[in-house]
């Protein structure tokens, strides 16, 4: 599970453990991913659970924790791609990709093709599991307009609009890994969740970013009054992660939106398009250098 030191990802992976898991915690940080694993073994005695480094901001770290994983295990039943960042001022990653789109989406796609033969070799029953946001609906991904270029771009650049255009690009790979699924006939599983609105440190952080201002005042309180503990926000991922017969492409989130028991929720009708997943899908090989040429198009 990747993001799974603190927040969300945390409680995520303590349950998981707490249900006899093998968990592994993949997360940038060594002295945090160290005190993460510290934490959990004292919240569940006996738990079985280890970390690795993985910085998605890195394309060399990821090809090295996927050799890494598969030096050590021999399986994978369960990827959780939850790592995140939200909002953040116009940056890019060591590959040259904008901040958000590389490590929200690019870092999960590479992850998860080279780690697919573990998957397989846990199938069937395995799944992926990865986590979007209801923020998917302030921006779309116009592939064949040039969409995946302006991701890159400097010039112009809106931190929330390119945050919504990387959760959008979790649910089109989403769509398009259960669509090649389906397709193959292979038993994995590909699902994704939402938290709705959670107390978290990634909403906690981009309200930092604001500075003193009314909207970051707005988000305080919300957070704070509004938004149901980070206990709740992790139900929908493992929901989605353990419930039986959650079907190819779900997307589980909060019954009512932002807050509530884990169900369907709604998506925007272009995170659906066969079209733009296929594209987006194309880009994303030919940016990583991963292929998963083993799926059918």
């Amino acid at each position: 599970m990747t993001g799974s030191n603190s927040g969300i990802g945390h409680i995520t992976a303590r349950e998981l453990a707490r249900r006899g898991a093998s968990v592994v915690l993949a997360c940038r940080s060594a002295a945090r991913g160290r005190a993460a694993v510290v934490r959990l073994r004292a919240e569940v005695p006996g738990a079985e659970v280890e970390f690795m480094e993985l910085d998605l901001a890195d394309l060399a770290s990821v090809r090295e924790f996927a050799a890494a994983y598969a030096q050590r295990h021999t399986a994978l039943d369960l990827l959780i791609n939850n790592a995140g960042v939200m909002a953040l001022p116009y940056g890019r990653t060591a590959d040259g990709f904008e901040t958000q789109f590389g490590v929200n989406h690019l870092g999960h796609f590479a992850l998860t093709g080279l780690l697919l033969p573990r998957l397989r070799a846990a199938a069937p029953g395995a799944r992926i599991v990865t986590v979007s946001s209801g923020f998917h609906a302030l921006g779309r991904i116009d592939v064949e307009g040039g969409g995946i270029d302006a991701l890159g771009a400097e010039h112009g650049y809106r931190r929330w609009i390119a945050y919504g255009r990387s959760k959008t690009a979790n649910l089109l790979f989403t769509h398009e890994l259960a669509r090649r699924f389906t397709a193959a006939g292979s038993p994995i599983t590909a699902a994704a969740a939402h938290p709705g609105y959670a107390s978290s440190n990634l909403h906690s952080g981009a309200s930092k970013l604001e500075g003193p201002t009314f909207n970051s005042r707005v988000a305080a309180f919300g957070n704070t009054v509004l938004a149901q503990p980070t206990s709740s926000g992790a139900l929908p991922t493992l929901y989605a992660a353990t419930a039986p017969g959650v079907r190819q492409d779900a997307f589980i989130g909060p019954r009512f939106g932002w807050r509530g028991a884990p169900a369907a929720s709604w998506r925007a009708g272009w995170t659906l398009d066969d079209r733009c997943g296929e594209l987006l899908w194309a880009a994303s090989e030919k940016l990583t250098g991963v292929s998963y040429a083993a799926l059918p198009r």
